[in-house]
């Protein structure tokens, strides 16, 4: 039976970070309201570093830990809100960058459930036997989207990116995707967006005087959404790979705000200790998030070879999944 290997990881974050500090010199809050409400520090933001210029330093990260060059990659799928060009896709402009003269790239747009949307695909693309190596990066400049007017949100978002590369094999071992659940529920769907900017509302001098063209959230609606989905996720995903609460060496959450993460792994039984959370030095992410933390974890030997790790993830739509993996 064919299986996913996970070969490799990466990820980057622009060297500028914007402390709470900082953000209290802009607008009306404080690091304490920060701290207590979301477990955010500081974020790190571009200047002038596109979505494919973080994505690119993530993949040859990535790369140079798979031990394998760039035109062994046969697919490149790249999650992000916030790309380089309405077209051609962000993957593309990747693909170029890496030099590779023949694969198939493309973008998804499923908010910070991207990466593990991404995960998905390219496992179904390795075992299905059409492709054979995959990258796969979350990539957002979030802070070109931000209202920096806002105190609700402004104090949320960062910059990054984080990529994997996954290879198939036959065999009983190495880095199995154990289980995978993901959904959308468009209930909530005007509870998290960006209206202005695409062909329901274009661009205009209207758009730009009213900032529709930046992030908007109805947080505590949101709040109720993330908890109630990312514990369904978790659950079925675990039911899938036949697996309790207790099987998971660890839990990689998308990094959102520490209240939801507490409240999900509370909800569950999972002990704090096994929960990943990088979110006081970046925010949120969104599709980044993931892979930054699962690269981070690898690199510091939090994880180890044999662990179990459950990915966990919500966005705007609602998107939701986990996917169970052994590294």
């Amino acid at each position: 039976m064919k299986r996913t290997w996970l070969l490799g990881t990466g990820s980057y974050a622009p060297s500028y970070t914007l402390t709470n500090e900082d953000l209290e010199e802009m607008v009306d809050t404080s690091d304490e309201w920060i701290s207590t409400r979301t477990g955010i520090k500081r974020r790190h933001i571009s200047k002038g570093e596109s979505c494919s210029d973080l994505a690119l330093e993530a993949s040859q990260k990535a790369l140079d830990q798979a031990g394998i060059e760039p035109g062994e990659i046969d697919v490149i799928i790249v999650a992000t809100l916030t790309p380089d060009t309405i077209f051609p896709a962000t993957a593309c402009w990747i693909q170029k960058k890496l030099e590779i003269q023949d694969c198939l790239s493309f973008d998804i747009s499923a908010a910070c459930s991207g990466f593990l949307y991404g995960l998905f695909l390219a496992d179904n693309f390795l075992k299905q036997g059409e492709f054979h190596t995959a990258l796969v990066v979350g990539s957002e400049v979030l802070s070109n989207f931000v209202n920096w007017e806002d105190r609700n949100t402004c104090v949320l978002f960062g910059d990054g990116a984080g990529a994997a590369i996954l290879r198939s094999h036959h065999g009983s071992e190495g880095g199995n995707i154990l289980s995978k659940e993901i959904g959308t529920d468009v209930a909530g769907i005007d509870l998290l967006k960006i209206p202005g900017g695409g062909s329901r509302m274009p661009f205009s001098q209207e758009v730009l005087d009213k900032k529709l063209h930046t992030i908007h959230m109805k947080g505590n609606e949101v709040f109720k959404n993330a908890t109630r989905t990312m514990v369904l996720a978790i659950e079925n995903a675990l039911k899938k790979a036949c697996l309790s609460v207790e099987d998971i060496q660890w839990y990689i959450p998308h990094q959102a705000n520490l209240r939801i993460i507490n409240y999900v792994g509370k909800k569950l039984g999972i002990p704090q200790k096994k929960v990943i959370i990088n979110l006081q030095e970046y925010g949120n992410t969104s599709a980044a998030s993931i892979p930054i933390a699962l690269d981070e974890s690898l690199r510091e030997n939090t994880i180890r070879k044999g662990d179990r790790v459950c990915l966990f993830s919500f966005g705007a739509g609602f998107t939701y999944g986990s996917i169970i993996l052994e590294v």
